[in-house]
C-alpha cells in the first residue's frame, strides 16, 4: 500500500511537533515547513497527498488561507486548516478556498485524524498535476512533464535529460531522479541510462531504441526490462 504523504505548515514548533509525532505514529509520511517559502520549496521537490495549514503564520499576507489558495489552483491537493481562529471572517475566507476540513485549536488527535481520512476520500477525484522536472534551459529554469522524457543519461555529476533531440542538464544522480520520476513509466537500461518505457521501439539482449536512439542495456538490468516491458503490454 503506497504511503500517504503529508505537507504539516506550521510556523510554531511545538504544534509542529505535535502534529508530526501524531501523524507519524499512524504510519503517514510527513513533511514540515513553518512558512510560505518552505511550503513552495517542498512542493517543488514533491507533491504530497495532502497539506495541512495554520492560518496564521506571522504574515497576514500569506498566511495559511494564501497557501490553501495556491494549493487549490496550481497542485489540486485536498488540504485541511488547522486554526486558533474562528472569527466569522477568517472561517468565510477559508471556506472560499474549499478546504476538505476546518479544526480549531486546540485541537483532538482523533479529530486530526478524522479529518485526514476525510481529504483521503477526495484524493481519488481530485485531478492531480503531471509530474515534472526542474531542468536548466539556457538561463532559465522550466518544468518538464516527465512524459515528455524519451531516456536520461548520466554523466558525471550531472544528468542529460533528452526530450525530442532537445537535453537539458540538471544536477543530481540516476539513484535521485529515480527517486522522483513515476516507476511505471521508467526503466534503468544500465548504470548510466533509464528510459521512457512508452518511447521503446524495439530491444535486444543488449540495446534497444528511443527516438531513434540507441541505448545500451546491461546484463545486470536486462531481466527486469523484460519484466517490466511485459507488464506494460498487460502479458503479466
Amino acid at each position: 500500500m503506497k504511503q500517504i504523504n503529508i505537507l504539516v505548515v506550521e510556523d510554531d514548533f511545538l504544534n509542529r511537533r505535535l502534529i508530526r509525532k501524531v501523524l507519524v505514529e499512524n504510519n503517514y509520511q510527513v513533511f514540515e515547513a513553518k512558512n510560505l517559502k518552505e511550503s513552495l520549496e517542498t512542493l517543488e521537490r514533491s507533491i504530497p497527498d495532502i497539506a495541512i495549514l495554520d492560518i496564521n503564520l506571522g504574515d497576514t499576507e500569506q498566511n495559511g488561507i494564501y497557501i490553501g489558495h495556491l494549493i487549490k489552483e496550481k497542485y489540486a491537493i485536498p488540504f485541511i486548516y488547522l486554526t486558533a481562529y474562528d472569527t466569522p471572517d477568517i472561517v468565510k475566507k477559508a471556506i472560499n478556498t474549499t478546504p476538505t476540513s476546518y479544526i480549531t485549536k486546540p485541537f483532538k488527535n482523533v479529530d486530526l485524524l478524522a479529518s485526514v481520512e476525510i481529504a483521503l476520500q477526495h484524493i481519488s477525484g481530485v485531478e492531480k498535476p503531471k509530474p515534472f522536472l526542474v531542468v536548466k534551459d539556457s538561463d532559465y529554469n522550466v518544468k518538464l512533464p516527465v512524459n515528455d522524457i524519451d531516456y536520461i543519461e548520466s554523466e558525471g555529476n550531472y544528468l542529460m535529460i533528452h526530450k525530442d533531440q532537445i537535453v537539458y542538464k540538471i544536477r543530481s544522480t540516476i539513484k535521485q531522479v529515480m527517486d522522483e520520476i513515476p516507476q511505471s513509466d521508467f526503466v534503468q537500461t544500465h548504470r548510466a541510462f533509464v528510459v521512457n518505457k512508452n518511447k521503446i521501439k524495439k530491444f535486444s539482449q543488449k540495446e534497444l531504441v528511443v527516438n531513434g536512439e540507441i541505448i545500451p542495456v546491461s546484463k545486470s538490468y536486462l531481466t527486469q526490462l523484460k519484466m517490466d516491458l511485459l507488464k506494460s503490454n498487460g502479458n503479466e
